[in-house]
């Protein structure tokens, strides 16, 4: 089975090379339990909804990606760093969990209209900042969406890491919901496809935040009630391949 030296993957890596790479850090896992009814319906034909004990999840993940460059080549000025901030749930199609993004604001103008072109995933313009505080373990996070056309969402949010690192078990909610090696999209006449990732298992910490202001899912009409599960996450590299036709 052709895999990571270190990997929790369930399938295969892809047969074909890998065509990007990045770094994500500075990222929180931020979930809720919804049920099932309002995710299913804002989903695409012949995507199954993935749920977990009868609830789906949504989550809101805040992060820094950097060092974002093609295979074989430097990363690019103006390109390879910017902060990004995904709406998501989860699915799955032919035994592969996977994520669906229902929104990814970004703070790079040209990185949003590459993906939107080449990724089919609904990247969107928002003006962004972040902030490490001197302990370097508290982080403020604040983004306020500016695309033309799409509904407006902010958040503001203070988070840090707390406890003793982990990678999380199978069959744990933890590795359920962020072992996710695959994405999904959609194109305009509604085709899927599946863009596959691969990186080391995450190493994560439990996690505290602080909320001035979240209305990211105002716009897909979904109440986000009570207190979140929250999880800080340790830099890791990534590997992407092209999206494919499902």
């Amino acid at each position: 089975m052709v895999m990571s030296e270190q990997s929790d993957r369930t399938w295969l890596l892809p047969k074909f090379p890998w065509v990007m790479r990045m770094t994500w850090s500075e990222l929180l896992f931020a979930h809720w339990q919804v049920e099932p009814s309002c995710i299913a319906a804002l989903l695409p034909p012949n995507l199954e909804l993935d749920t977990r004990d009868g609830k789906a999840w949504i989550g809101i993940v805040p992060f820094l990606m950097s060092n974002i460059a093609p295979r074989w080549c430097p990363p690019l000025p103006r390109l390879s760093r910017f902060l990004e901030l995904n709406v998501r749930t989860y699915v799955k199609l032919d035994g592969k969990p996977g994520v669906w993004f229902f929104s990814l604001d970004a703070e790079n103008p040209v990185a949003v209209r590459v993906a939107r072109a080449t990724f089919n995933l609904p990247y969107m313009d928002a003006t962004m900042a972040m902030t490490k505080m001197d302990d370097a373990a508290t982080i403020t996070y604040q983004s306020n969406r500016t695309h033309r056309g799409e509904a407006l969402a902010a958040l503001d949010v203070c988070y840090e890491s707390c406890g003793t690192p982990f990678q999380a078990i199978p069959g744990t909610l933890e590795h359920w919901l962020t072992a996710r090696y695959c994405l999904y999209s959609a194109n305009r006449k509604g085709r899927l496809f599946r863009g596959e990732i691969d990186h080391p298992p995450w190493t994560l910490t439990n996690a505290n935040w602080t909320v001035k202001k979240n209305s990211m899912c105002s716009g897909l009409g979904v109440d986000l009630i009570g207190q979140p599960h929250l999880l800080y996450a340790q830099p890791i590299t990534v590997r992407a391949w092209p999206a494919t036709r499902c």
